[in-house]
């Protein structure tokens, strides 16, 4: 391959004490915890609206916000949980917050950054990281019409994927040790459904649909259809295969091939299973859904052990209980078998949660680089319990909390008071029942 050198003056934009890379649910959380603390915030995010998966891949519902008893993504999650019950339209309000809202999580998440103070554009990706001497010194921004650098105390990657962390040479681990990662899924708005006439499980007919050859792929994983408002689902069906969530290319096949494969579930959903008759696809996400790719290594990785033991931390910027999820990355029988074992044998009962350490926020190497959301210091096993929403609030308001005080007073990450991010993440109204100040 050919190669060029290319330099450019470039204009520093923005010159504040938090960074943020990435909107989404974690992006939001660390902005807006960060700026209510004092914060000078900027925000990058490479899409037209914040909410990530909710609101880009339409992934159609939040997974557990508590354990049963307790909220577990209380504070800036909790505020949205009470936002989507009080301000959804009322035929969403019955199925709503479990099920998304889309436009009126738009609103929430724009009112809540807006409000906040923090200072954002849409439209806006991470595209370098200039590093020296174990910090980051500033990231490259692209947008609509300009390159700009970004100079902050502290930065924050929300991405996802871990770009921003990528960037500036953290360590990182991919998918499992083949490298391969979690099918992805292009999640779909449906109208026309009759919910009074659905019954039983979305999948009691794939064995027939296989048989009558109505599918490209035999996949039997189906999530289904979330009953979003009266005659509204929002789908999370089918697997696309092979799909590097980290290359253009990869996504640009995985997209094509997930909106080819919701004609067949057209085809299932209306010819096969009650209620769904008249279902009709109205919109396919912009972008297929991403369950997996970097996971940036802190001083600390949270493993299936801390799962199992229910793990208490002395560190600990939060609790989560969701279930271990990992949706295989191969389309076979076995693979199938490995996910539903694990899924159904590593889950909870009512009340019980394992801790999030500070020290998972943490990717080594850099003194004022911080991570939450999906790209977090995990194992593939914890990794697919913590990156779904509610677990993304937990992560990104500690690293917003710990951004703030960290450019506050100088602190290096590695070595911030803990206890002192601690006592603001219970003036948020974070949930730390280990935590006596």
């Amino acid at each position: 391959m050919d190669k060029i050198v290319y330099t450019k003056d470039i204009p520093v934009k923005y010159d504040v004490d938090v960074f943020v890379a990435g909107g989404g649910p974690a992006g939001v959380a660390a902005a807006v915890a960060a700026s209510r603390l004092g914060a000078s915030v900027y925000i990058a995010e490479s899409f037209t609206a914040f909410g990530g998966a909710a609101v880009t891949m339409l992934v159609p519902a939040f997974m557990k916000f508590g354990d049963g008893e307790n909220f577990l993504a209380a504070g800036i999650g909790s505020e949205i949980y009470e936002a989507i019950r009080e301000k959804s339209y009322p035929s969403f309000k019955k199925y709503c917050p479990n099920s998304i809202p889309v436009e009126t999580l738009k609103i929430i998440y724009d009112d809540m950054v807006t409000q906040s103070g923090a200072l954002f554009s849409f439209n806006t990706n991470v595209i370098d990281v200039i590093t020296g001497d174990g910090q980051i010194n500033s990231v490259i921004c692209a947008s609509k019409g300009s390159i700009f650098a970004v100079k902050a105390r502290i930065y924050i990657d929300c991405t996802g994927d871990g770009d921003l962390a990528f960037y500036a040479g953290a360590e990182y681990r991919f998918g499992n040790e083949n490298g391969e990662v979690m099918a992805s899924t292009l999640c779909g708005i449906w109208a026309g459904i009759d919910w009074s006439a659905v019954t039983g499980s979305d999948k009691r007919m794939l064995e027939k649909a296989f048989e009558d050859g109505i599918f490209t792929n035999e996949d039997r994983h189906l999530p289904g259809m979330w009953r979003i408002a009266d005659g509204i689902g929002g789908s999370n069906a089918g697997h696309v295969y092979n799909v590097d969530g980290c290359d253009a290319d990869s996504l640009t096949e995985g997209i094509i091939k997930g909106r080819k494969q919701l004609t067949e579930y057209r085809t299932y959903y209306r010819d096969y299973l009650s209620g769904y008759e008249n279902a009709e696809l109205v919109y396919s996400a912009s972008q297929i859904g991403i369950r997996e790719t970097r996971r940036i290594i802190g001083d600390y990785v949270l493993c299936l052990d801390d799962f199992i033991a229910r793990a208490v931390f002395d560190d600990e910027i939060g609790r989560y209980c969701y279930s271990v999820d990992i949706h295989s990355a191969v389309n076979t029988k076995e693979g199938f078998e490995l996910f539903s074992k694990e899924h159904s044998g590593y889950r909870y009962s009512q009340g019980e949660s394992y801790g999030i350490p500070y020290r998972t926020l943490t990717p080594k190497g850099f003194s004022n680089l911080l991570v939450a959301g999906r790209c977090i210091s995990a194992d593939r096993h914890m990794q697919s319990s913590v990156r779904v929403m509610p677990g993304c609030y937990i992560t990104g308001q500690a690293a917003g909390a710990a951004a703030a005080l960290c450019a506050a007073d100088g602190s290096d990450v590695h070595n911030a008071d803990v206890r002192k991010i601690q006592s603001a993440l219970l003036e948020i109204g974070a949930y730390l029942p280990n935590f006596k100040p």
